[in-house]
């Protein structure tokens, strides 16, 4: 699989993403619903994060699993542990609990399930376009469902499928912090957006 990793900086201790999202898309029109419409030319991982999360095909699970703890788990301090980011939406199957799930396993670490948990009824922040505005729609929305369990200080890896202005991941961040438990945060995402 072809990567071409970076950096990003936030509330985080350290960070890095896969891939960028796509090379080129350009608005085709409007969807019945007034959504618009892209043509879209999707990187390799790209077109991975776009099966699995928009068409339900699990089945790049595993390679994107794998290509994170090759090219990104590396670069990272010791992780005890993976987090999931929290889902935006409710799905039957939700993507990045799903490769949480099985990036742990590669790993060798536990993964914490609906430890961070957004609020429903939050408002989605795909149609949101200044970081600013994503701020606000996000106060109130994240919190943790429990506290973890064992003693010590657990240093976590906070996984999400797409970055852009990271808003989404700094205020996760934040959240996570109030967890004593908790050591350093370092983030893994699969892809970034074009203007991050």
């Amino acid at each position: 699989m072809r990567v071409n990793v970076k950096q990003i900086d936030g509330e985080w201790d350290l960070g890095f993403v896969l891939d960028q999202h796509s090379n080129v898309s350009v608005q085709n029109g409007h969807h019945a619903n007034g959504h618009a419409k892209y043509d879209t030319d999707y990187t390799e991982v790209g077109e991975m994060v776009h099966q699995f999360k928009y068409r339900s095909d699990f089945s790049h699970v595993p390679a994107l699993a794998k290509a994170v703890n090759a090219h990104l788990v590396p670069k990272l301090g010791n992780i005890d542990l993976v987090v999931p980011m929290a889902p935006s939406r409710t799905r039957k199957a939700q993507p990045v609990t799903t490769l949480a799930k099985y990036l742990a396993k590669v790993m060798e670490v536990p993964v914490e399930l609906d430890f961070l948990v957004k609020r429903p009824g939050s408002p989605s922040l795909k149609d949101i376009e200044t970081r600013w505005a994503k701020e606000q729609a996000l106060k109130g929305t994240l919190s943790l469902a429990r506290d973890l369990k064992g003693d010590g200080r657990f240093d976590i890896l906070l996984l999400d499928d797409l970055f852009d202005t990271g808003a989404s991941l700094d205020a996760a961040c934040k959240v996570l912090r109030k967890c004593e438990k908790i050591g350093a945060i370092y983030v893994a995402a699969l892809t970034w957006t074009r203007n991050s």
